[in-house]
């Protein structure tokens, strides 16, 4: 499949949530993502955006039988810093399965695909912070702006169900944060808490001196749907106050289309360097069992627009 060949707003790789897509300095595209079972990683190459969806697909890393990783590996993305490769995925414990934590590998070969996996176990926070990653934690990104490199996070507080929230920290290394955390958004909106007070999945756009981070927020279901935040590029982003929130969400189901609970993205570009987002989303809005376990998450492309101040615009057409 070429990508003139490829289609917009409707299944492109069959049940695979929370997709990530790389594009490497070479311009070859990786494919990862979360798989219907959660106990292994998978990545899959091609030379073109559109290829990936009939590239074979490689598993790297399968889950332990027991102890740390053994359990609920979720929403794997690939970023290549410092000259090697890394895996940033979530994962749980046999004997505790919602003991879920932030994970890193590091595979130092050219190809990632049939090179070596080195586990460097859970990410670290910086060693003033007693706070991190103490608690149900998940989804972390990285990307950089103006020389230094980030963190993304979404991890719960609270008692009860609990409350996920985004945090940022500034890293050291690829698997140590630098400075504490700052929360970057709570769910203070009620598309944010329906059935779960939720806001995760983060994910990074940069252009033209901006840096827009989407997220998502609400349960898994057709409810399931996106936020943004905005800051300029040469802001403080460990300034909470540097952040704005959107008010209402940027994307979210579209039954006239047959589309439920977009969420969960990343961002790629096409060959012509045009911005592409990849999300997931179901094509039946009624579930069977429980929305976590049903395998029907499919991911997706679509195309970036833009609005009339150069701000991402994510629409169904």
């Amino acid at each position: 499949m070429s990508e003139d060949e490829l289609k917009w707003n409707e299944p492109w790789i069959l049940q695979r949530a929370d997709p990530y897509v790389y594009r490497h300095t070479d311009g070859s595209y990786y494919f990862t993502a979360s798989v219907p079972a959660y106990d292994r990683i998978v990545l899959r190459r091609a030379s073109s955006l559109g290829a990936l969806a009939g590239a074979e697909e490689v598993t790297v890393w399968r889950k332990h039988e027991r102890g740390i990783m053994s359990e609920h590996i979720w929403a794997p993305e690939l970023h290549f810093l410092d000259g090697r490769w890394y895996l940033y995925f979530a994962g749980g414990e046999a004997d505790h399965k919602w003991k879920i934590r932030p994970y890193v590998l590091e595979c130092a070969d050219a190809d990632p695909l049939t090179g070596t996996w080195v586990e460097k176990g859970k990410m670290r926070a910086a060693k003033e912070d007693d706070f991190s990653f103490k608690g149900f934690s998940l989804d972390g990104t990285v990307f950089e702006s103006m020389g230094r490199r980030y963190y993304v996070w979404a991890e719960k507080v609270g008692v009860g169900k609990q409350i996920s929230n985004l945090y940022i920290a500034q890293m050291e290394t690829p698997w140590r944060l630098k400075t504490v955390q700052v929360l970057l958004t709570t769910p203070d909106y009620d598309w944010e808490r329906v059935g779960f007070w939720v806001n995760e999945g983060p994910a990074v756009l940069r252009r033209d001196g901006k840096i827009y981070l989407t997220y998502s927020a609400s349960e898994t279901g057709a409810a399931y749907c996106m936020g943004m935040l905005t800051a300029d590029a040469d802001a403080d982003l460990l300034d909470p106050l540097s952040w704005k929130k959107e008010r209402y969400p940027v994307l979210a189901s579209a039954p006239e289309k047959g589309i439920y609970g977009p969420g969960h993205n990343s961002f790629t570009t096409d060959e012509e360097g045009n911005d592409i987002m990849v999300f997931h989303a179901r094509t039946e809005e009624e579930i069977t069992g429980n929305p976590l376990y049903n395998p029907n998450r499919h991911a997706m492309l679509m195309k970036v627009e833009r609005d009339g101040e150069g701000k991402p615009v994510f629409s169904f057409g």
